[in-house]
């Protein structure tokens, strides 16, 4: 199933320019994008994944991760194949690189009506594009948003933040949250890794924040790679430098993919980056793949405890409904 594309334009000889993504790809005619899943025809570009799901779950909103946003909550999530970057780690590139290759493209074709109706029946508060890169199937997610908004379902997006600012604009017309991948502290590692640049991710954070869509950051801690103070420090002073209380988590590596050379990441170093966030000012850090007793969020003001998590269990102990602290009554920085 296509459908037209959008942020694209026509050059002269059949040539258009997809202004989706920051890889801004210039595509001939009969040829794909970086992300193989546009496609030129005859000076038109299509979306080759319009309504085609590889993934559909009922997923924890934690697991995305969003921890401050609709907590204890279910979300219905999607996925079409294809990805914009070509990380090395990548978990899930089975459907994020791999399928986008075979002939056909696998998905399972799947109406807008079907996913809402799917979301209310399970309980969910919002619907979550997810598992590979929703910038690379927006018309869809627009579609899919509109008919969400309209039932009171919000609408997550877990991306790398690898959008054009055409594209972040017209994100944050229908996103209510995000959580993004800030892989790194450098373009040299956003280009040896991914396979991009990080200042789009920056403007892509800065402007989805400005914007009002409540984000979350997440920072895969690769040994060897990321997990140096200078990188933590540059990460989560960025982060600082927007907003003190965008919630960050700092994730453990497992060797994956095409990078099975490095050890896991250990406790130690995230809770070593964990102390680098605190010390940067971020309220709320949060370590990630690691076992823990208590994954807890408190008050920022108090430090009353107002959610409790063990595994994908969740507790909200102390927000009331309005959203205050219910010991001292200062805001709880996220949706309830």
């Amino acid at each position: 199933m296509c459908a037209e594309a959008i942020l694209y334009e026509k050059e002269p000889e059949g040539v258009v320019s997809c202004r989706l993504c920051a890889h801004h790809c210039r595509i001939l005619p009969g040829k794909r994008g970086i992300c193989q899943v546009r496609e030129n025809r005859d000076g038109t570009l299509f979306s080759l994944m319009y309504g085609r799901l590889v993934a559909q779950n009922i997923d924890p909103i934690e697991k995305k991760p969003l921890y401050h946003f609709q907590p204890g909550s279910l979300s219905c999530s999607i996925a079409t194949a294809g990805c914009n970057m070509s990380c090395t780690h990548c978990q899930n590139f089975q459907i994020s690189k791999e399928a986008p290759t075979l002939s056909p493209i696998p998905g399972k074709r799947t109406s807008s009506e079907d996913i809402v109706r799917c979301a209310v029946s399970a309980g969910c508060r919002s619907i979550s594009y997810t598992y590979t890169e929703p910038t690379i199937f927006m018309e869809f997610a627009m579609e899919c948003a509109e008919k969400a908004k309209e039932r009171g379902l919000a609408n997550v997006f877990v991306t790398n933040g690898y959008m054009s600012e055409e594209a972040a604009d017209l994100a944050s017309g229908f996103l209510d949250a995000a959580n993004i991948d800030l892989k790194g502290a450098s373009d040299e590692h956003y280009r040896e890794i991914c396979g991009a640049r990080i200042k789009p991710v920056l403007n892509t954070i800065e402007k989805l924040h400005e914007k009002g869509v409540w984000i979350e950051l997440t920072t895969l801690v690769i040994p060897g790679l990321n997990d140096d103070r200078e990188s933590l420090q540059f990460i989560s002073s960025f982060i600082a430098s927007i907003s003190n209380a965008i919630p960050w988590h700092v994730s453990g590596f497992f060797p994956t993919y095409r990078m099975l050379n490095r050890p896991p990441t250990t406790l130690k170093t995230l809770e070593t980056a964990a102390q680098i966030g605190r010390e940067a000012g971020l309220r709320y850090v949060y370590l990630g793949n690691v076992q823990q007793k208590e994954d807890v969020t408190h008050c920022h003001q108090c430090g009353q405890v107002l959610i409790n998590r063990s595994g994908y269990a969740v507790k909200v102990l102390d927000i009331t409904p309005s959203g205050q602290c219910g010991r001292c009554g200062a805001k709880f920085d996220g949706v309830k």
